[in-house]
């Protein structure tokens, strides 16, 4: 029983995720702590921000891919309406690849998903003293890039140049869905999602559609982040 602290005294956390497993897990952890409360879950970004706008909680943990929304974006749009609202990004994919992206959107963490839950716990507890939830590896090569303007953490390591929006619509691509489905879930039109694809075609060295999508899916089996097959539209 949660008794030694009044309910106003307690860290007000919502868990905005896809996967029940994920979301229960966490639940089970947060509802051990004396001093969290969990005071909703969400499977999709629109339930989730819902969720927000009545809940008003102080930590949102969210994930990078939903189903109805990219997570990122719904982080920019978390921040850009609850800026009291820390939100601390979970996911699948390295922090290589996402965490200075979701601290750019207005992310207060990132935490891979292969981490203990208990590291989710002290995410919590530290963006609530003001920190940024970042590994000591990820932290550092922020710092360093800070310190050297002028040189790239990791030199020649193209996904980095992808945009927030490349890197979405090529994760999504790895992920199979199709091009109309991607618009559907990005909000965007389908020339738009093509012009995406083509600049990240491009920057990543790649001559065809075909050879991007093979690379992206590799990317996102490699990542962890493969969902069960789709029949994928090249054009």
């Amino acid at each position: 029983m949660k008794n030694s602290k009044s309910l106003s005294d307690r860290t007000r956390v919502v868990i905005i995720d896809d996967h029940p497993a994920i979301r229960e897990a966490l639940s089970n952890i947060i509802d051990s702590k004396m001093d969290l409360d969990l005071v909703g879950q969400a499977p999709s970004a629109d339930e989730g921000f819902r969720l927000i706008d009545r809940e008003r909680p102080d930590v949102a943990i969210v994930d990078v891919s939903l189903e109805d929304a990219h997570g990122l974006d719904l982080v920019q749009n978390i921040r850009a309406q609850y800026s009291e609202v820390n939100v601390i990004v979970f996911s699948m994919y390295d922090e290589s690849v996402y965490a200075e992206r979701a601290i750019r959107a207005g992310a207060s963490g990132y935490l891979m998903k292969s981490e203990p839950t208990q590291r989710v716990i002290d995410a919590v507890r530290g963006v609530m003293d003001g920190e940024v939830f970042l590994s000591r590896r990820m932290a550092s090569r922020i710092l360093s890039k800070v310190a050297r303007p002028g040189r790239a953490a990791s030199p020649g390591f193209a996904i980095d140049d992808l945009t927030d929006r490349e890197m979405a619509v090529f994760q999504m691509l790895g992920q199979g869905y199709s091009i109309e489905e991607i618009t559907d879930r990005l909000s965007l039109s389908r020339k738009t999602i093509e012009t995406y694809r083509r600049r990240a075609k491009e920057k990543l060295g790649l001559d065809t559609v075909a050879e991007l999508l093979q690379y992206a899916i590799q990317w996102t089996h490699g990542q962890g982040g493969g969902v069960e097959s789709r029949e994928v539209a090249s054009k």
